[in-house]
C-alpha cells in the first residue's frame, strides 16, 4: 500500500525500522494535524440549558493556539444513532472533511478489493473490523485528502476502542469528542427504518418514531426521512439492519466503546449531548451547545 510504505520509510528516518500500522497511521497524522486546540468538557441538556440564552454557552470558547489549522473533531454514539447525518451537517458548516470509517469499509466492499470478502464476513455477523483494517483504511484517506490540501477533520466510527483512542490521542490533538446519545427504543426502530437508494447511495429512514411521555420521561417524536420521488423505488435495506444484527451490534457497542468515552471524558474533551427528537429539533440545540450557527439554516426558517 502506497501511504504504508511512504509513511514507513518517513517514520524510518525519524524512529526505527520496524513500521507497524499503528506507527505509519501516527505519523501520517503528525503531518496534517502539527497544532493544537484546548477545551472543556460537559453535559449538554436541551430541554433544559436553552432556557437562559443569555448564560455562557456551555463549551465556552474554544481556544485556537496556531491559526491556519482547522477543528479536530470526533463523534461517538451508538449504531445509527445519527453521528453521520450531524457530522455530515457540520463538515459542511465548517468546510472540514466528513470521514467516516464505516463508508470506507462500505467502500471497500463495494470495490471487490482484497478485503473485500473479508469485510464481508465481519459486517454482516455485527461484528467490529480488526483495528489494522480500520487504520489501513482511514490511512488511504488521509493520504488522499493530504494530497488535496486537506486540514482539520470531523472523525466518525473512529476511534470504536480505547485502543484506537490511545493511538489517535499519542498523534494528534483532538478538540473535541461529541457523544450523541439517544433512547434505546427509538435507536432499535431508527436502524430497522434505514434505506439506501441503491442508485445514488442516498440515506433515508421510514421509521416514524412517537414514544409518548411518562413516568417523568418526556416524549420524542421523529418523523420519517422520506426519499425523493426518483429514488423512492430503489431503496435498499443494508444487509446489516436486521434486528439481531442492531442488537448484537449495541451489544458489542455497550462492551467495547463505552470505555472510550470514559477514555476521553477523563481528559476532558467529551460533550455528551442528548438528542431530544428528530433533526429540525436537534440540530439548532446542537449548534448552541457548540458555540455555533448556522446562517443558512435560519434563513430557510424564515423564508
Amino acid at each position: 500500500m502506497a501511504v504504508v510504505s511512504r509513511c514507513s520509510r518517513a517514520a524510518t528516518a525519524a524512529t526505527t525500522a520496524n513500521a507497524t500500522p499503528a506507527t505509519t497511521f501516527a505519523y501520517l497524522i503528525r503531518s496534517l494535524s502539527p497544532f493544537s486546540f484546548s477545551s472543556s468538557s460537559s453535559t449538554f441538556d436541551p430541554q433544559n440549558d436553552l432556557n437562559n440564552r443569555n448564560k455562557p454557552a456551555v463549551l465556552g470558547t474554544l481556544k485556537r493556539e496556531s491559526k491556519g489549522r482547522n477543528v479536530q473533531w470526533v463523534f461517538l454514539g451508538c449504531p445509527g444513532v445519527g453521528k453521520g447525518t450531524y457530522a455530515s451537517r457540520l463538515s459542511n458548516l465548517l468546510g472540514v472533511p466528513h470521514i467516516a470509517t464505516g463508508d470506507l469499509v462500505r467502500d471497500e466492499l463495494a470495490s471487490s478489493g482484497p478485503l473485500s470478502s473479508q469485510l464481508k464476513e465481519i459486517v454482516t455477523q455485527g461484528k467490529l473490523v480488526s483495528d489494522e483494517i480500520i487504520i489501513d483504511l482511514l490511512s488511504k484517506r488521509l493520504e488522499a485528502g493530504e494530497a488535496k490540501g486537506e486540514s482539520g477533520f470531523i472523525l466518525d466510527g473512529f476511534p470504536r476502542t480505547v485502543r484506537q483512542a490511545e493511538i489517535l490521542e499519542g498523534v494528534t490533538d483532538i478538540d473535541l469528542v461529541i457523544n450523541l446519545k439517544l433512547r434505546e427504543e427509538a435507536l432499535l426502530a431508527k436502524c430497522l427504518g434505514r434505506r439506501i437508494c441503491s442508485e445514488c447511495g442516498g440515506n433515508y429512514n421510514v421509521a416514524c418514531i412517537d414514544i409518548k411521555a411518562e413516568n417523568g420521561r418526556p416524549g420524542m417524536y421523529m418523523a420519517p426521512l422520506p426519499p425523493p420521488p426518483q429514488c423512492a423505488s430503489k431503496l435498499i435495506t443494508r444487509p446489516d439492519d436486521t434486528e439481531e444484527v442492531v442488537k448484537q451490534r449495541l451489544r458489542i457497542y455497550q462492551a467495547m466503546t463505552r470505555p472510550v468515552e470514559d477514555f476521553y471524558r477523563s481528559r476532558g474533551k467529551l460533550l455528551e449531548f442528548d438528542l431530544p427528537g428528530g433533526i429540525p429539533e436537534s440540530w439548532p440545540k446542537l449548534l448552541c451547545a457548540l458555540n455555533l450557527e448556522d446562517r443558512e439554516d435560519k434563513q430557510s426558517a424564515a423564508a
